[in-house]
């Protein structure tokens, strides 16, 4: 159901409060997060959190789930409502299999299977026991017990965990593998209440696909966080925006809440000019008149008015864009890059089987499917980061390359601080236009003092978009580089290669990201290659594509669900 649908028929339902959040407020080191905030969340909608980074959204869903203690203020939930939270700790479960721990989303049916299953297994079975077994087996199929297994297989199978796993303990599973079961566990059982805590984060893009069907389908409370646009304008009917220690809601998805946003940003500065203009116009009387008799009592209430406008605040917004812009030191000539047979084996695995491309002055690649060790071994091939078994790399003479890799951490191995490393990639060695360079990309004042190896993941990403723009390159080649960044970065990030002259050849599993930057889209699969030269959205649809997909993933123990 689309979401504006969905919007509507909840509109016509009764409302219910599941959640009543009054006066809540919150400190940390007396400094504070959040101040007198009033919020309801309603049966049947789904509230997308969001936030500049370090606005306190994840510690609000803490707040709700009764993780932390708020300082004043009161949290009321329903009784009787059950509340899921998707579980951020991925050792939590490593004595248990996967299915238990998914079983153990829906505390009641965990506790009734396994007290039924340990009666069940005594070697003295009493009369007793028998009475007890028989009234946990009505409780067990009234919970749905009997349909449980079959549900969980499917959630594990839609959220990508292969079946081969489905049977093991979570202790033999990698981080990504234990995202998508403790993601199950969260949604399974259908609770009244369900909080998500950045849920798209190591999924690709089937997963989250999946997980936005699952999601717009889901009749009951969601509350989430995510940086992906894509995800929010899908599921999303309400956003609860927390800027200045306030949280307020919205009706309407991300893009709704963003225009409306906008609108009022440019109504905000507006209302700034006037009393900037009456301010200045008060204060020309003020010190014309003040020492005049006849109107010093006129020029004392104007200068009451001029103290009050001065001391009104006209908050705009916390949030910070950095400043995203790639600008080639010279024009790319036609010959951009031609790949010839490569061939490239890892751990005995075959990742590139004779692979052949030619780019073309202009354009934007994305490269998706399932092949993520695929695709990130073309970029470390064509950047010589790795060496091919066999093939050919052509690059033209007029080209110049610069590459974000998916993992940065050799960058940040050493003792400098930000300002050095990356005056070190920087043409003008000048520290105070390296330092000018670092607060366009937020990191101001003693921030680009700071050492790199102490660096966060969005601070590295952030670097290393610094060292790309500095190169003057005219083809960029990221590998998940929205990887890390806040929605205001990935923003900016995404208009910056928008707005590129030059040749982007990319791999995301954020989907807006991809269908507004893409105008050629390539997937490597284990048979063969499909390359089209359209739209995403477009690409994902054309029932051509699909049928290719079926066919080049025959006879493999892989599962294509786009």
């Amino acid at each position: 159901m689309p979401v504006f649908t969905k919007i509507t028929a909840l509109l016509r339902k009764k409302d219910k409060n599941l959640i009543t959040v009054s006066d809540v407020s919150l400190k940390f080191s007396e400094k504070p997060l959040f101040k007198d905030v009033n919020l309801k969340f309603t049966h049947g909608n789904c509230y997308g959190i969001i936030g500049a980074n370090g606005a306190g959204k994840s510690t609000f869903l803490k707040l709700l789930s009764g993780e932390l203690e708020h300082d004043s203020g009161q949290i009321t939930i329903t009784p009787g409502e059950r509340m899921a939270v998707l579980k951020q700790d991925h050792f939590a479960y490593d004595e248990y299999s996967v299915k238990d721990t998914v079983l153990m989303g829906f505390p009641k049916l965990y506790e009734c299977q396994k007290e039924k299953d340990a009666i069940y297994e005594k070697a003295d079975f009493s009369e007793e026991d028998g009475i007890r077994a028989s009234e946990l087996e009505g409780e067990y199929a009234e919970l749905g017990g009997w349909e449980a297994e079959n549900q969980i297989e499917q959630m594990l199978s839609g959220l990508g965990l292969d079946e081969e796993y489905h049977d093991r303990m979570m202790s033999e599973l990698d981080e990504s593998q234990k995202v998508r079961v403790l993601l199950a566990q969260a949604l399974f059982g259908a609770p009244e209440i369900l909080l998500l805590d950045e849920p798209t984060n190591g999924l690709d893009l089937e997963s989250i696909n999946w997980l936005e069907e699952f999601l717009i389908d889901f009749p009951n409370t969601v509350i989430v966080v995510s940086h992906d646009r894509h995800f929010l304008n899908s599921v999303c009917t309400c956003i609860c925006d927390i800027d200045y220690g306030k949280i307020t809601s919205f009706a309407g998805n991300y893009d709704f809440w963003y225009q409306m946003s906008q609108i009022m940003q440019r109504q905000a500065k507006d209302q700034a000019k006037k009393r900037e203009e009456k301010m200045k116009d008060l204060r020309e009387f003020i010190l014309r008149f003040a020492s005049n008799a006849a109107k010093s009592r006129q020029a004392t209430s104007r200068k009451k008015v001029y103290d009050k406008l001065a001391l009104e605040e006209l908050q705009v917004t916390s949030r910070k864009f950095p400043y995203v812009n790639f600008k080639p030191d010279r024009e790319p000539g036609n010959n951009i890059l031609r790949v010839e047979k490569l061939n490239y084996n890892n751990e005995g695995i075959q990742l590139l089987k004779d692979f052949s491309l030619t780019v073309n002055r202009g354009e934007k690649i994305a490269f998706v499917g399932i092949e993520h060790k695929s695709k990130s071994a073309f970029f470390d091939i064509i950047t010589d980061t790795i060496k091919a078994d066999s093939g050919e790399v052509y690059w033209g003479q007029t080209i110049t390359w610069s590459y974000l890799g998916i993992d940065t951490t050799p960058y940040f191995k050493n003792d400098m601080n930000i300002t050095e490393w990356l005056r070190q990639y920087s043409k003008e060695q000048d520290e105070a236009y390296v330092r000018g360079f670092l607060g366009r990309m937020l990191f101001s004042g003693d921030e680009s003092l700071k050492p790199v190896k102490v660096l966060s993941g969005g601070e590295k990403v952030r670097c290393m978009l610094s060292k790309m723009m500095l190169s003057g390159a005219n083809v960029l080649i990221m590998d998940e580089p929205t990887n890390h960044l806040d929605l205001e970065a990935i923003e900016s990030l995404n208009q910056g290669l928008v707005d590129f002259p030059g040749i982007v050849l990319f791999n995301s599993h954020d989907h807006e990201f991809i269908s507004s930057i893409a105008t050629r889209i390539i997937e490597i699969t284990p048979n063969g290659v499909i390359d089209r030269m359209m739209d995403f959205d477009d690409y994902l649809k054309d029932e051509q594509i699909k049928s290719m997909r079926q066919e080049y993933y025959k006879g493999t123990d892989k599962k294509v669900r786009f």
